[in-house]
C-alpha cells in the first residue's frame, strides 16, 4: 500500500465527511477516494463496514491526532465515565494554545497529544498555557515516546499517559494537581459571553451596569475579585454544559466515528440520517 495515500485517511475523519453523512446521500469525495484507495471490494460493505475498515489502517499504519482522541474518548468517557455525569472538550482555546482533548468530571484533566507523527516542539509552551487554566494536565503519547517524556517531567506535576499497540491507556505518571500559574484572564477568555455571565450572576447576584463598550472589561475586573480557586470550580461547572449527547442514538454510532460525532454536537435528526446513511451498502 503506497504510504502517499494515508494523509487521506486524516481527511476522513472530518466534519465536513460526517456532515454529508447527516443531510442527504451525496458523500464526500474524500471518503469516496480513501474508499478506492484502501478497500479492494467496497460494494460488499456498508458505509458502516467502510467506516471501521479504514478506520483500522488508521490505527494500524497511521496513527493521527484523530486515532487519538477517538481511543481517549472510547476508553474513558464511555469506558470508564459515563456521557451523562462526564464531558469532554476538544480544541479549546487556552492562552494561545488549543487543548487537543478536555474530560471534566469532578475536575478537569487536558490531554495534550503527540502522535508518532508528531514533535515535541511546542510542547512546554503548550503546558504552561493550559496550567494558566485548568490545574490538571497530561500528555498522552506512543509507547516508544514515554522514557523522554518521563525524564523531561518527572519532577513536576505533568502527568503522562500512552497509547498501547493493544490499544489500552497505559498510566506512566500520575498528573498532580497545580494551581500556581492560574490565571483569571486565562481563565476569562476561554468562556463564551453567557458562561461568564452565569458565573457572575450566581457569585454576585447581578452583573455589571456599564456602557456596552466597557462591558467585557467590567465582567474582567468582577472575575478577579471572585478568586482563581472559587473560579476553577464554576467554570468546570459551565464547561460541563457545553456537550450534550442523547445517549440512545450516540450508542448506535460505530466506534471509529465516536469522537467525530460526539465533537460534531449533532441533532437528533442527524443521528437518525446518520445512523441510515451509515446501514447503505456502498
Amino acid at each position: 500500500m503506497n504510504y502517499d495515500n494515508y494523509p487521506i485517511l486524516s481527511r476522513v475523519f472530518t466534519r465536513s465527511v460526517l456532515k454529508s453523512f447527516t443531510t442527504g446521500r451525496d458523500f464526500n469525495d474524500v471518503y469516496n477516494l480513501a474508499v478506492k484507495l484502501f478497500i479492494s471490494e467496497p460494494k460488499k460493505n456498508t458505509n458502516r463496514d467502510n467506516f471501521e475498515l479504514l478506520y483500522r489502517i488508521l490505527k494500524n499504519d497511521y496513527r493521527n491526532e484523530y486515532y487519538y482522541k477517538n481511543t481517549l474518548l472510547n476508553k474513558l468517557l464511555l469506558g470508564v465515565h459515563s456521557i451523562n455525569t462526564t464531558t469532554a472538550l476538544t480544541e479549546l482555546p487556552i492562552a494561545g494554545s488549543k487543548a487537543d482533548f478536555m474530560l471534566i468530571n469532578g475536575k478537569a484533566v487536558v490531554y495534550e497529544i503527540k502522535t508518532e507523527l508528531d514533535n515535541l516542539a511546542r510542547l512546554d509552551s503548550q503546558i504552561q498555557n493550559y496550567y494558566k487554566a485548568f490545574n490538571h494536565v497530561c500528555v498522552l503519547t506512543f509507547e516508544s515516546n514515554a522514557d523522554a517524556l518521563f525524564k523531561k517531567y518527572k519532577d513536576n506535576t505533568v502527568g503522562i499517559y500512552v497509547i498501547t499497540p493493544k490499544e489500552t491507556i497505559r498510566r506512566i505518571k500520575e498528573p498532580l494537581e497545580n494551581n500556581d500559574d492560574l490565571s483569571v484572564e486565562s481563565m476569562f477568555y476561554i468562556l463564551r459571553k453567557y458562561e461568564y455571565e452565569n458565573i457572575l450572576f450566581k457569585y454576585f447576584g447581578y452583573l455589571p451596569k456599564t456602557s456596552q463598550f466597557k462591558y467585557f472589561e467590567a465582567c474582567m475586573n468582577l472575575f478577579h475579585d471572585i478568586g482563581t480557586k472559587n473560579l476553577n470550580e464554576m467554570i468546570l461547572c459551565e464547561l460541563k454544559n457545553r456537550n450534550h449527547v442523547t445517549s440512545d442514538k450516540f450508542n448506535n454510532i460505530p466506534k471509529s466515528l465516536k469522537a467525530l460525532s460526539y465533537f460534531s454536537e449533532l441533532t437528533p435528526a442527524q443521528y437518525d440520517r446518520l445512523d441510515s446513511n451509515l446501514k447503505l451498502y456502498y
